[in-house]
């Protein structure tokens, strides 16, 4: 399963890269290993219209799965990407720039997984 991961490059600036999730095939369906979290929150914004947080930093690491609506990230080099339901997004650019963050479609529902700092993100790449 791809993740989209948002991260600080030596350049002090935040990029965009795909990590593979492994899956394993079990009788319930294709699941990952556990992941080793701290918290889970849910997040839903109101209908009011479009947010748009300029450049900001993940505030911790975390999966961001979106449910309802959709949002659209912007890195560093202005590449932008589009996540609604069904994307799994990894917030891991904690220093440096940034990303900017605009709803596109309202309202949004989204559930936070922050991840524990035991996570090592190189077996997925």
């Amino acid at each position: 399963m791809l993740v989209t991961r948002i991260y600080t490059g030596s350049d002090e600036r935040s990029h965009f890269e795909e990590l593979d999730l492994p899956l394993n095939v079990t009788d319930l369906g294709a699941m990952s290993a556990p992941i080793p979290t701290v918290s889970v929150f849910i997040r839903s914004t109101a209908e009011a219209g479009p947010e748009v947080y300029d450049f900001h930093v993940a505030p911790r690491r975390q999966f961001v799965v979106h449910v309802q609506g959709a949002t659209e990230i912007e890195v560093a080099d202005r590449e932008r990407r589009t996540f609604g339901p069904g994307s799994v997004l990894l917030a891991d650019d904690l220093t440096g720039q940034g990303h900017v963050s605009r709803e596109v479609e309202g309202p949004r529902l989204q559930i936070f997984c922050v991840l524990a700092d035991s996570v090592d993100l190189d077996r997925w790449r």
